[in-house]
């Protein structure tokens, strides 16, 4: 499958509807659930989202009977650490292992040395590159999220000419350039255009937003739109745009609905942000393994697991759920 059916379609899943009853039974000759092991690997341990996902995988798992093993990169990037994890994984017999991967194609040998053992491989939030080189992925549609984000931006600009900076991710990710893309096709540009000022990496790291924004504002000081990877990169830009006060000048847009990113929207420090949901992506990764332990049966293809625009300044022909309801069904602390 083409990084660009991922993002362009949504395909069922082999098992049929996920959600799975909690009273699954195990078929006779299979494991016990006492005897499933299931693994998770995130991106790290630190950011909120990867956080939420571990808890929720943790709570599911002990809903389930069967055993969580949670692993991470020490940073974001770190796929050195994420392929030493899947062989531990591996090592320990889990029947299944849920991936967050750093580089979308730098863990396709373990990859496909867990899947030949005979051990499920399901993608959360980020897709592999190809994206059939794990059984199933399930995540948000990052590029329409993208879309999303750049669309409002464009709208709540209204008739002023942009003049556009980008705070990117991790390079070498799918949700970096699914994201990325999908700003600038919601903004109506493409790459290279020459309203956009600049770029940054951030690895999603607030105090890399801050550093990036203030050293794209010292360039051009006439940016007044800001894409961000997610939300605590927008944090550390709206950090710098205080420092240099144009915090109220400036269409600061991101992706997580994260709490905290939520609150952010409320208080008026971001514009919008799209929510999201990392707790539904776990819980369903676990149900596939403890279904493929019980009956064999995988999932397949991609699952989108939603997203919403949050904002409290709607704008014209553009779906959004206001911060009130974004508090009731946010993520983090």
């Amino acid at each position: 499958m083409s990084l660009h059916s991922i993002r362009t379609s949504v395909r069922s899943t082999a098992f049929g509807v996920l959600g799975l009853a909690l009273g699954l039974t195990f078929a006779a000759g299979s494991a016990s659930a006492d005897d499933v092991i299931v693994g998770l690997v995130t991106k790290t341990e630190v950011n909120p989202f990867f956080v939420k996902m571990r808890q929720a995988a943790d709570a599911r798992a002990k809903e389930k009977g069967v055993k969580l093993i949670a692993r991470a990169g020490k940073f974001d990037g770190d796929n050195e650490g994420q392929v030493a994890a899947i062989e531990d994984l591996i090592s320990a017999g889990a029947k299944g292992i849920l991936v967050t991967p750093n580089n979308s194609s730098g863990m396709l040998d373990v990859i496909k040395k867990a899947r030949e053992a005979g051990v499920l491989v399901i993608a959360l939030d980020t897709a592999t590159d190809p994206a059939d080189a794990v059984d199933a992925t399930f995540a948000t549609d990052n590029f329409e999220a993208g879309v999303q984000q750049g669309t409002y931006a464009r709208k709540a600009l209204g008739d002023k000419k942009a003049v556009v900076a980008m705070l990117d991710g991790t390079p070498g990710g799918t949700v970096d350039t699914f994201r990325h893309d999908g700003y600038l096709k919601g903004f109506g540009i493409a790459e290279g255009d020459p309203s956009i000022a600049g770029a940054a990496i951030t690895n999603g790291a607030q105090d890399k937003g801050q550093i990036g924004m203030e050293n794209l504002l010292s360039k051009n000081g006439d940016i007044n739109a800001v894409y961000t990877i997610n939300e605590p990169a927008a944090a550390g830009a709206y950090a710098a745009l205080k420092s240099f006060g144009k915090e109220g000048d400036v269409m600061l847009t991101s992706i997580d609905g994260g709490c905290a990113g939520v609150r952010d929207v409320k208080d008026g420090k971001i514009a919008a942000t799209v929510m999201q949901f990392p707790y539904k992506m776990a819980a369903m990764g676990v149900d596939a393994v403890v279904e493929y332990a019980a009956t064999g049966k995988k999932p397949s293809g991609f699952v989108n697991t939603g997203s919403f625009l949050i904002t409290d300044k709607p704008v014209e022909g553009l779906e959004s759920k206001d911060t009130a309801w974004g508090l009731e069904n946010c993520w983090g602390d």
